[in-house]
């Protein structure tokens, strides 16, 4: 199993220097991915341009979108923006879509939440007919576009997944959550009649030291409150030791995940670094 490292994006008062810093130092560590979280009515950097940025100061690492709610933009728009930034990538976009959960995002984008599940049914239906059609695009473009993941825990999701998407994103929890997700993805995959398997893509939340470990999970209630009594349990399951995360790892290749991003909830470099120091083990 491949480990990512998330960008700090929705930590509030992150600079620009930091996400700089952040990718360039992920880029040479031992990390196959940078991810980003997407929302819209929050202190947090727009996810397309920070990728953007990250794509600008790194080679190696896949630039992924875990999640990117995409009927909050039009699907010209969001295949327009997915394309472009996959061509300044060199290829090493992977673009990670859901609905979301929060109605208030919908409510300022002037997109009636009610009507989520068919825009993005119809994203995925015409995003590489867009692609390919190549008229909207940047000519450097992969033939195809980046590959799709899908994100969310219904069945209209695994079946999303196995009908027009190359994988799976799992939102966070813990492995054995993962691994119920897993199997109908997997099984939906199977009944359409796709050949090999999807991608299977997970994330967690991470920070050390005490004084880290009591902020990052005030900030998990705050980004998850929207979810009422459940955003302490996202809380509670913020790794803040090497041996939390070493478990976390091995529960997650052991239910079979392809690549896991764990997040940051410091936007401290240290933080980067010791995450780095614990997977260089």
């Amino acid at each position: 199993m491949r480990v990512g490292v998330g960008l700090p994006t929705t930590l509030p008062g992150t600079t620009g220097e930091q996400l700089v810093h952040w990718a360039r130092l992920a880029d040479q560590g031992p990390f196959s991915s940078l991810g980003v979280l997407d929302r819209l009515v929050y202190d947090s950097y727009a996810p397309f341009l920070s990728l953007s940025m990250a794509a600008a100061v790194t080679n190696r690492v896949k630039l992924a979108t875990t999640i990117v709610i995409g009927p909050l933009l039009s699907t010209p728009l969001l295949a327009k923006a997915a394309a472009s930034l996959d061509a300044i990538a060199g290829g090493r976009l992977v673009l990670g879509l859901a609905v979301g959960a929060r109605k208030e995002d919908y409510d300022v984008a002037g997109v009636d939440y009610r009507t989520r599940g068919r825009r993005l049914q119809d994203q995925l239906s015409t995003l590489r007919d867009i692609w390919e059609d190549g008229k909207i695009v940047p000519g450097a473009v992969r033939v195809g576009g980046p590959d799709i993941l899908v994100g969310g825990l219904s069945d209209v999701t695994y079946a999303r997944v196995a009908r027009y998407a190359d994988g799976y994103v799992h939102g966070g929890g813990p492995p054995r959550a993962f691994a119920r997700a897993a199997d109908k993805a997997r099984a939906a995959w199977y009944d359409a009649g796709r050949a090999g398997r999807p991608q299977l893509w997970a994330q967690g939340y991470f920070a050390f030291g005490e004084q880290a470990a009591e902020a990052g999970a005030r900030y998990l209630r705050d980004y998850y409150a929207f979810t009422g009594p459940f955003a302490e349990r996202i809380a509670a399951g913020l790794l803040t030791t090497p041996q939390a995360v070493a478990g976390f790892i091995r529960g997650y290749a052991e239910a079979g995940c392809d690549e896991l991003v764990l997040f940051p909830t410091s936007n401290d470099i240290s933080q980067l670094e010791q995450l780095a120091h614990i997977l260089d083990r």
